[in-house]
């Protein structure tokens, strides 16, 4: 009688609970304790469902990568990256970050941009026209000389890196110019911009008479990379005393250059 009663009362509290779930809770209270075991009411059913829809784990959302399809654009970039020997980034790669991530970056030529690489010593051979420009043309001739400086011991200033220079120039007419000074390296992609001024010592032989045993000179070379470590490039300079010597003519010279790491 006492079990019959029980599930009366039970299936009364489960169907009736959204009416009477405040006093109905306390009874069924009473009767997990009567009976030695937990009855669940319309009320437990409820908070159970709600568990169960909180609980629900969220759909999860991935992300797709960043594709960019850009056609006749990658080709361009990619003949952009091999003239300047390194990634180039257009603005498809900056509207999309994710593939500029994910692209692999193209190795640098390390011969160009940096100067503390493997082949630090940069020799260059070079031959043209000593005194270009002489009127009279008793003093022009043919020049020839060797060059060889060392990118391991430049030095970074506000006005760009310099490098001791050392050479030797020699004329047809026996006249040889002994220098050394700092020559700057300036790189706009594969070309070359190398300024530079060395001091030296002047002997005249059969050639022009510079006026001075002291004489300075001023460079100005502009070169293109051929191929890795080398580079092939004209120059024009001037040697002068800077009017020290017992006369001051000067001699304007120019000439093709051949540059080789090592």
């Amino acid at each position: 009688m006492k079990f019959l009663a029980a599930v009366f009362i039970s299936i009364l509290l489960m169907t009736n609970n959204y009416v009477m779930s405040g006093p109905l809770d306390s009874l069924e209270r009473k009767l997990d304790k009567l009976f030695g075991k937990e009855i669940e009411s319309g009320a437990d059913i409820k908070k159970a469902k709600k568990k169960q829809q909180v609980q629900k784990p969220s759909k999860q959302i991935t992300s797709q990568p960043c594709v960019n399809k850009r056609g006749i654009g990658d080709k361009l970039e990619a003949g952009l990256d091999k003239l300047f020997r390194q990634e180039v980034s257009t603005m498809a790669d900056v509207n999309c970050s994710q593939r500029t991530e994910q692209v692999k970056k193209v190795p640098s030529k390390k011969n160009k941009f940096s100067y503390r690489d493997k082949n630090p010593h940069n020799v260059s051979v070079y031959t043209g026209t000593f005194d270009t420009i002489d009127k009279e043309g008793d003093d022009k001739t043919k020049l020839m000389g060797i060059e060889h400086k060392n990118k391991d011991l430049f030095r970074n200033t506000w006005i760009g890196r310099f490098s001791p220079t050392t050479g030797v120039l020699v004329t047809k007419k026996s006249s040889i110019y002994l220098y050394t000074g700092i020559e700057a390296d300036y790189n706009l992609g594969p070309i070359n911009i190398s300024p530079s001024f060395a001091p030296g010592y002047y002997e005249a032989g059969d050639g022009k008479n510079l006026g001075s045993a002291l004489e300075f000179k001023s460079e100005l070379k502009i070169g293109v990379d051929l191929f890795k470590g080398t580079n092939l490039g004209y120059s024009y300079s001037h040697i002068s005393n800077n009017d020290w010597g017992d006369v001051n003519p000067g001699s304007d010279n120019q000439s093709i250059t051949f540059t080789k790491n090592f």
